[in-house]
């Protein structure tokens, strides 16, 4: 646990080696990357958190001010907590949430994975409508079963993401808990909405990025991502087959093996841009200790 002025921030780690922080989405705490660490074999250095609102992080967002800025500050505080440069990896609202620390720069990052982001801003030029629409008008909808006072009103969001009967699939449990924490989405869904990407911005994006999306996910938000994966310089655009919007639980191995060959990729291209940099530095009598 990280325990600031505005609040205590979920913090967990587990073994050694490269630091791989991990982001869960909306109705979610850092229990849910579960299954894809289980799928490395200690091979990384995990560290697990949540979101605002979500499992012992406290809220600081109010309906007045739902800035996603909010999301990057506690991910920062995380990422200086684990020290070093840390591979940043967010699944769904976690994903966009990922994305905003990037852009802000505020800390170091080895790579970028982002898993099915609601990325809606992307979706704003007149070719995109139908998309935009779609997303519209799941919230149009998520909101007006939520006004009537069906407590179950957002089992249409979630099954938006995760196909026609995916919150009724879920264990009470976990149905339950989405249930509760249906304000706090409520919050989120206004932080994604409100969270500009630029093309400009996303192309300026210097960092390793993997973006991915599952075979059977809504067009809507496999469009957001490839639009993403198009503008971010480099990125790597791969598709879990077979699997929708919830595929850290659903397809874990296929989804651990992906973060686990970015990370590689990435920890590789570090060392030979190292080991390229020293006989500069001998030549310059330059130390690396800088």
């Amino acid at each position: 646990m990280i325990e600031e002025q505005r609040g205590r921030i979920d913090y967990d780690e587990y073994g050694a080696g490269p630091t791989v922080v991990l982001v869960p989405g909306s109705c979610s705490t850092g229990a849910a990357w579960r299954p894809v660490i289980a799928g490395w074999n200690d091979e990384f250095r995990c560290v697990t958190t949540s979101l605002l609102g979500y499992g012992a992080t406290a809220e600081r967002r109010t309906a007045s001010d739902v800035s996603i800025a909010h999301e990057a500050e506690i991910l920062e505080a995380v990422i200086r907590r684990a020290g070093g440069r840390v591979h940043l990896v967010g699944h769904s609202f976690g994903g966009l949430a990922a994305l905003a620390v990037a852009l802000r720069n505020h800390v170091p990052l080895a790579s970028l994975v982002i898993a099915e982001a609601p990325a809606i801003s992307v979706l704003r030029d007149p070719e995109e409508r139908q998309h935009r629409y779609a997303f519209a008008q799941m919230t149009r909808e998520y909101f007006t079963a939520l006004a009537d006072g069906d407590m179950e009103a957002i089992a249409t969001m979630i099954d938006f993401y995760g196909g026609a009967g995916t919150f009724a699939s879920w264990p009470p449990r976990v149905r339950n808990y989405a249930v509760e924490t249906t304000p706090v989405n409520i919050l989120d869904w206004a932080s994604a909405d409100g969270f500009d990407l630029s093309a400009a911005s996303l192309a300026a994006l210097e960092i390793p990025t993997l973006v991915v999306v599952g075979g059977s996910s809504h067009p809507a938000i496999r469009r957001a991502n490839e639009l993403l994966s198009q503008r971010i310089n480099g990125a790597i655009f791969a598709t879990v087959e077979g699997s929708a919007h919830f595929m850290i639980s659903t397809h874990a191995e296929q989804v651990a093996r992906l973060i686990a060959e970015q990370v590689r990729r990435a920890e590789k291209a570090r060392d030979a841009r190292t080991i390229a940099v020293r006989p500069l530095q001998a030549a310059y009598g330059m130390h690396s200790s800088s």
